[in-house]
């Protein structure tokens, strides 16, 4: 440590959070996991209960996407090594935008390394230094980012407030703009109001893009996201998701007209500056997409997993919010006990995710929890029971 005047690396040094945490034996972060990411796995030893995951549909250790994957890096290798824009595209990414585009019924697909470049990409790119970015404020950090980085105005608007919305679109008839948000709240589990924001967008003539990447794979009859869910999936103008939760890998896309995603394909950063997805990754997602065409009951059985959840956590006194989606949320309300209810309920067999500030804003502390297509009618039970014990242990029920 040297003592230079304003030496940019002193935050690290006073960063003293990290260490308070790990002292108290709280510290939840990092855990190493053994093993396929399942319902139920083995941690240092011990049988727990999955409910931390994004896996919705239960495919990261299905025999078809595996084999899948095994099967293009025996065809391809292991990567890549570049980027799209130069030479890093392979026949297979082809036809995996081609599918995707197919799937999700719009005019062209393209996809990014990962979900995050996905958002940072498209809406950098969509909108620019005149131009006025509309964000619901509980957006995702990489929605946030994606903003701040086009160098547009970005106003936020309180959450699934339209109200608030049409007042800032008021005020600003001249410059429409872009609305952005996601389409399921990842903490919350809660769905934001698209066929309003359709209109709203109509209304004023603002573009609208919907960040789904909780929705696509697990909402919807056919997967096609949240707003297949609310039936105006062909009324969104860009769709932007992940592969790093229902579709089992990594990766992210954008979907939309085939003007507007050419545009994006030759000018967004993290598409030109970005090496590619790797074969096993855009094998992944291609099996998952003839897997849910094949199984849509993997749909069904998700949100039956999670609505037995949610009724369970409800009837024992949780607070579970609004969701609606295959994500739970347990909502604590204090950090220190947060920490505490996760770790009891670690120590007891379930795996959850505790969320604090400024993830969530103070006084809104919880543990998220998910569902998978592949969780059991008894593995829900059993997790509902020592929900309780350690609840009523706490004092949070």
């Amino acid at each position: 440590m040297n003592n230079t005047p304003n030496d940019v690396f002193q935050k690290c040094y006073e960063y003293e959070r990290l260490e308070q945490v790990m002292k108290s034996g709280l510290y939840p972060y990092f855990i190493p996991l053994g093993g396929h990411v399942g319902a139920e796995m083995e941690i240092d030893g011990h049988s727990i209960i999955m409910l931390g995951s994004n896996n919705y549909l239960g495919l990261t250790d299905h025999p078809k996407v595996m084999e899948k994957a095994k099967e293009a890096i025996d065809k391809y290798g292991t990567g890549c090594t570049g980027s799209r824009f130069l030479n890093g595209t392979l026949d297979l990414h082809i036809e995996l935008e081609d599918k995707l585009a197919k799937f999700l019924n719009k005019e062209m697909a393209i996809t990014f390394s990962t979900g995050f470049q996905a958002n940072l990409g498209v809406i950098s790119t969509i909108a620019g230094r005149n131009d006025i970015i509309y964000l619901d404020r509980l957006n995702h950090a990489s929605i946030i980012d994606g903003a701040r980085m086009s160098y547009a105005r970005n106003l936020k608007y309180r959450h699934n407030d339209h109200e608030h919305l049409r007042y800032l679109l008021e005020n600003n008839r001249d410059n429409p703009g872009v609305i952005v948000t996601d389409g399921v709240f990842s903490m919350e589990g809660d769905l934001a109001d698209i066929p309003g924001l359709i209109e709203i967008s109509k209304e004023f003539g603002a573009r609208l893009i919907i960040d789904d990447a909780h929705g696509i794979g697990a909402m919807g009859s056919t997967g096609r996201g949240t707003a297949e869910h609310f039936g105006c999936h062909d009324e969104v103008d860009i769709l932007v998701g992940t592969f790093s939760k229902s579709f089992a890998c990594i990766g992210g896309f954008a979907a939309g007209p085939a003007k507007v995603m050419d545009y994006i394909k030759h000018t967004a950063r993290t598409m030109i500056f970005s090496a590619s997805l790797p074969p096993a990754a855009v094998a992944t997602v291609i099996a998952v997409l003839e897997t849910l065409e094949n199984e849509p009951e993997l749909i069904v059985n998700s949100h039956r997993a999670a609505e037995r959840a949610r009724q369970g956590l409800a009837s024992l006194g949780f607070n579970v919010g609004n969701s609606e989606a295959p994500i739970i949320p347990i909502i604590v309300g204090d950090e220190a006990q947060t920490l505490m209810f996760w770790k009891q309920l670690f120590g007891e067999g379930v795996f959850t995710n505790p969320v604090v500030s400024p993830a969530v804003a103070s006084g809104g502390e919880l543990l998220r929890t998910s569902y998978m297509a592949t969780h059991t009618d008894d593995m829900i039970d059993r997790a509902l029971d020592i929900f309780e014990k350690c609840g009523r242990e706490l004092g949070i029920i």
